[in-house]
């Protein structure tokens, strides 16, 4: 029986716009509790609010040994090598503590890699693991297997690399989640996951997907099948869940069994389904939306316009809640195509002209 599952805090419970930090006190308390003891953030994730929650619901009320803690350096933000201390530095203090379990430069790409070299942030990362202030090293990784290839040649200190990885991206072009861990476990790294539900896409299947696992496990979820796929990996050491409630706590910290080939056969069928009836694969990681100009909730917008597209019967009840969502932000027709919300996207989405599509359908009537 295995749960590797890590609580990564980028998808937090709220109340209207705020965070609701009782509720997240108690699934820090629960995901303690049944045996989890590896958290995750960034310092760009929520505006700082994350790492705000990592302090406030976890670091001021339990000792140091009770949990793992990952943190992330947004190294693009860097115009010098001492950039790096600066952000160190505060990510500590806003966590509330004297070193991190692991420290990744966020969100590696080609542009982002370059930058990394620029102002030898490598270097940087092998300084605070021989002064004690971290004892992993690594990256999160926005790219393809090749460039991951370069990277953990030219760096073989790294310990550990963050992935995207899920049953639907294994072998797509633009993620390259096989061929990414394959490039991992070839250099010898232990894998880190990120987004092995795809941002909830896997959770809520189309119903003729989720009648098909249904068929060979009744009482699995389609967020089993996604978690479970991940689990199974050799070499995954944490699949980490931006979790937002006390119930998907309790649902994915569940013992999980590895799946068998069989049943992964079972499963890889399912993804042209799939991915047929999924107009925009957005994760909503909210990256792109600090960066929009008209205040568009993109992942929001896109939400619904895959809703739209799934159940083009239901849209007298979409329509009335995407009104409703832009009551408090820009419509999908105030995009003016900047594109400055696609060079944040890890998916490497075409946003500005999916939101073309998008207001086709949502504002139709």
């Amino acid at each position: 029986m295995i749960n590797k599952l890590g609580f990564g805090f980028l998808r937090l419970p709220k109340i209207g716009e705020e965070y609701d930090w009782d509720t997240l006190c108690k699934m820090t308390d629960l995901y303690l509790e049944q045996g989890g003891d590896f958290f995750d953030t960034c310092y760009t994730y929520l505006n700082g609010n994350s790492e705000y929650g990592i302090k406030k619901c976890l670091t001021e009320r339990y000792p140091r040994h009770r949990y793992r803690l990952s943190d992330k350096l947004p190294g693009y933000r860097c115009t010098c090598y001492e950039d790096a201390q600066h952000f160190f530095d505060e990510s500590l203090a806003r966590c509330g503590v004297e070193y991190f379990d692991v420290f990744l430069l966020h969100m590696l790409n080609g542009k982002n890699y370059d930058i990394a070299e620029k102002y030898d942030q490598f270097r940087f990362l092998r300084e605070k693991k021989a002064e004690g202030k971290v004892k992993r090293i690594g990256f999160s990784y926005h790219d393809n297997a090749d460039l991951l290839d370069q990277i953990l040649t030219a760096h073989p200190e790294v310990d550990v690399v963050l992935l995207q990885i899920n049953y639907l991206d294994w072998d797509t072009a633009g993620i390259e989640s096989g061929k990414c861990y394959e490039t991992c476990m070839r250099h010898g790294k232990s894998v880190l996951v990120m987004e092995p539900v795809k941002g909830g896409n896997l959770a809520n299947i189309p119903e003729d997907a989720a009648k098909h696992l249904r068929a060979m496990h009744p009482d699995w979820s389609p967020a089993d099948w996604a978690l479970r796929f991940v689990q199974s990996l050799e070499g995954v050491e944490v699949c980490l869940s931006g979790m937002s409630s006390i119930e998907q706590v309790e649902d994915n910290m569940r013992p999980f069994m590895p799946l068998m080939q069989a049943e992964i056969d079972h499963l890889m069928q399912v993804r042209p389904v799939i991915a047929n009836k999924t107009a925009v694969a957005c994760t909503d990681c909210r990256y792109c939306v600090a960066h929009c100009p008209r205040h568009i909730a993109i992942p929001d917008v896109f939400k619904m316009y895959n809703e739209i597209c799934r159940y083009p019967g239901d849209d007298w009840k979409i329509g009335a809640s995407y009104l409703q969502l832009t009551k408090a932000g820009g419509k999908a027709s105030d995009c003016i195509g900047c594109r400055s919300c696609e060079r944040q996207c890890p998916q490497h989405l075409p946003i500005a002209e999916t939101m073309k599509l998008a207001a086709e359908k949502l504002e139709e009537k």
